[in-house]
């Protein structure tokens, strides 16, 4: 049987790989601009993660089976592209929906290495949102955590509630509460044009 936590590592990369495949296929890269992309986007929060805790060589160097997911779903996004109607908000709901099974993925990093509760939040918040700060890079775009969007304010929150919850509840469903509340955080943000203040 398979855990909650291997699970939501099994999504969210799914989601962030699908996520950079439909970027880099918005830019018209070719197939393997695609795929590097895709990879860059599913990886890239979790490589930094890792080499932050000392966790070397780093998770996907590990574990083939992450990369060869990546692939896959990468070929796929690009084989299947035309059935998908609205590019851009499938784009976004995949953007979001790995954002949140990510952002636990780092926090549950985090407590394994032993780390307090606010730097256990950073590291989610960086597995959740630097993947796609790679992704937008290489893309040529500002990248979203830096705009006034709401997105990495989601995780901090996301982790937050995941802490406050997780001694009163049993420990999968906290971590399932918290990732919807980051995805839920981070579409009203976007459907109801919430944005953090500019100077």
């Amino acid at each position: 049987m398979f855990s909650v936590t291997f699970i939501i590592e099994l999504l969210g990369t799914i989601a962030f790989a699908i996520s950079g495949a439909f970027s880099a296929m918005q830019k018209r890269l070719d197939a393997f601009g695609v795929l590097v992309i895709a990879f860059i986007t599913a990886i890239g929060g979790g490589t930094i993660r890792d080499v932050l805790i000392g966790y070397m060589p780093v998770s996907w160097m590990r574990d083939l089976n992450g990369p060869i997911l990546i692939t896959i779903t990468a070929i796929f996004a690009i084989l299947f592209k035309k059935y998908i109607k609205n590019f851009k908000v499938t784009l976004f709901l995949f953007d979001a929906v790995g954002l949140g099974l990510f952002t636990l993925i780092g926090i549950q990093k985090g407590i394994d290495a032993g780390l307090n509760h606010g730097v256990c939040i950073i590291l989610g918040t960086i597995t959740g949102c630097f993947g796609g700060v790679l992704r937008d890079i290489l893309l040529n775009n500002i990248p979203l955590i830096f705009r006034k969007e709401i997105y990495a304010t989601a995780c901090i929150v996301g982790g937050v509630i995941y802490f406050g919850l997780f001694r009163l509840i049993d420990p999968n469903w906290a971590k399932v509460i918290a990732i919807a509340f980051i995805c839920g955080i981070r579409i009203l943000a976007v459907r109801y044009d919430l944005k953090l203040p500019v100077w």
